[in-house]
């Protein structure tokens, strides 16, 4: 398997991506956005996702549809086959993006509901995202809402003892739009960037130690 050729930040910085996993590729699951089509938040996760891909890992994206689970219910272990999914890809995964709209300070309840899901992963020998490093991404309508958002959003993840990669990025979706995968704010752009290569370095690095 060929690993795709190094990958160059917006500030000229360069990451040579999968050094650590030799011929393999980090695998990299994405969850988020809303039910609405091609939604900010939505949008953010796929242009992250699209960066990791080009650097040479393995993607996987749940989006809208793809979580709309029945509410969690821990007494119940009757499991559809969509959160069945979601369950087998997070397991393998060597880092997470999760990326939620900003609803009333928090993240939005179908997003809080999947993550509920991996109450699942307790028992396993490496339970919820122990270990993995997970990129964090709000976005909303004004940026008020936005940061609680991502706040709330690492609390989550802190939770579930995952690693928050030191930048968690803020869209304010009232003045930040997409067009084609690409952000019209070139900061934002450079901060899609620069998540993509810590998610890979922490994903090499983890491997290199495993």
């Amino acid at each position: 398997m060929t690993i795709a050729a190094n990958v160059t930040e917006s500030n000229g910085h360069t990451f040579s991506p999968a050094s650590s996993f030799g011929n393999g590729r980090p695998r990299i699951v994405g969850i988020g956005g809303t039910t609405r089509a091609n939604s900010s938040s939505e949008q953010a996760l796929r242009a992250v996702l699209t960066r990791l891909e080009r650097a040479g890992a393995q993607c996987d994206a749940y989006c809208a549809d793809n979580i709309k689970f029945p509410m969690y219910d821990p007494q119940d272990e009757t499991r559809c086959e969509a959160a069945l999914h979601l369950l087998e890809s997070v397991r393998a995964a060597d880092a997470v993006i999760v990326s939620t709209p900003g609803y009333h300070g928090g993240l939005s309840g179908m997003l809080k509901n999947a993550l509920d899901y991996l109450q699942d992963l307790a028992d396993d020998d490496v339970p919820y995202l122990q270990g993995r490093a997970v990129g964090c991404i709000a976005s909303a309508y004004g940026w008020q809402a936005g940061v609680l958002a991502l706040s709330s959003l690492r609390t989550t993840v802190h939770a579930l003892r995952g690693w928050p990669t030191p930048l968690g990025i803020v869209i304010n979706s009232s003045t930040t739009k997409f067009q084609d995968g690409t952000c019209a704010d070139a900061k934002i752009e450079r901060q899609l960037d620069s998540m993509a290569n810590q998610l890979m370095w922490f994903s090499t690095t983890r491997a290199a130690a495993a």
